[in-house]
Order: structure tokens, then C-alpha cells, then sequence
């Protein structure tokens, strides 16, 4: 199961059930036949920022953040309007090229939209590379960030 796949599993595990422990986790989704550690439990629930909130009974459970005020994926884009420089594409590559020190705002923002072509996003200050699965994700994720970065 990728990665997006199992987020949007936990996110309806979690409205559907009352989780205390990353372990219920685990086992909810082994329930469904999906085998997970969990470590990858853990790394799954700080990419969704998830937070416990207490019970009346004095516990703890797991939910989904408040959502946020401004939407990740408007400020991915006025971000792009304001440092987008240039981007190219080799094969399952995107560079994205931006103003210095902005690199890793943008890719900050990119894995958090959650983009389901994008296999891993680094950055240093003005560079950002995004490891695509394919090469026409890689096209795309282009083709959208382009997009983004030239509307007004």
C-alpha cells in the first residue's frame, strides 16, 4: 500500500474508532490485512500531525488536527509566485529553482500537499529536487508547479 493510500486509511480509521495507542493502529490496519510496524505508525502520524486530545475517563486518544486556517496547497502557490525562478524535468526528476532560501519552504510545502506522484522532495536554499515515480509525474508535477507560480 503507498504511502498516501495508508494516510487516507488512518485518517477514516480514526474518525471511525476511538485510538489511545499507536499500536491500535497497527492493529486496525492488520485487520484489514495491511501490515505495518510501528515505527511506520509513528512516522505516519507526525506527517499527519496528528494529536492527542484527553477523555473524559482521564485517557488520551488520537485525532486529526483542527484544520488549518490557510489551505497548504494556496500557499505552496503564493510561495511559487513569489520565488519560482525556473524547472526541468529528467526522467523521474523535477529541479524546481527558486529564490535563495526558499528551498525549503517550497519543499516543505510540496510533501505536505501530498502529491501522490511524488516519491521524496530535498531542497538546499535556492534548489528544490522532487524524486518522482515516473516520468510522467515528473512532467506533471512540473506542468502543475509551473501553473501555480504563473496565475495571479
Amino acid at each position: 500500500m503507498k504511502k498516501h493510500e495508508r494516510h487516507k486509511l488512518l485518517k477514516q480509521l480514526l474518525v471511525e474508532n476511538t485510538v489511545y495507542r499507536q499500536e491500535d493502529l497497527v492493529n486496525l490496519l492488520a485487520q484489514r490485512g495491511i501490515e505495518v510496524t510501528q515505527a511506520t505508525i509513528s512516522r505516519d502520524i507526525k506527517q499527519l500531525q496528528l494529536i492527542k486530545v484527553p477523555l473524559n475517563d482521564g485517557s488520551y486518544r488520537y485525532t486529526l488536527p483542527s484544520e488549518k486556517e490557510v489551505d497548504t496547497t494556496m500557499k505552496l502557490k503564493k510561495t511559487l509566485q513569489d520565488a519560482f525562478v525556473d524547472a526541468d524535468v529528467h526522467n523521474e526528476m523535477c529541479v524546481l529553482k527558486v529564490q535563495p532560501g526558499n528551498g525549503p519552504t517550497i519543499s516543505s510545502l510540496i510533501e505536505q500537499v501530498d502529491y501522490p506522484e511524488i516519491f521524496a522532495c530535498i531542497s538546499d536554499d535556492d534548489t528544490v529536487m522532487i524524486f518522482n515515480r515516473s516520468t510522467k509525474g515528473a512532467v506533471k508535477i512540473q506542468d502543475e508547479l509551473e501553473t501555480m507560480a504563473s496565475e495571479n
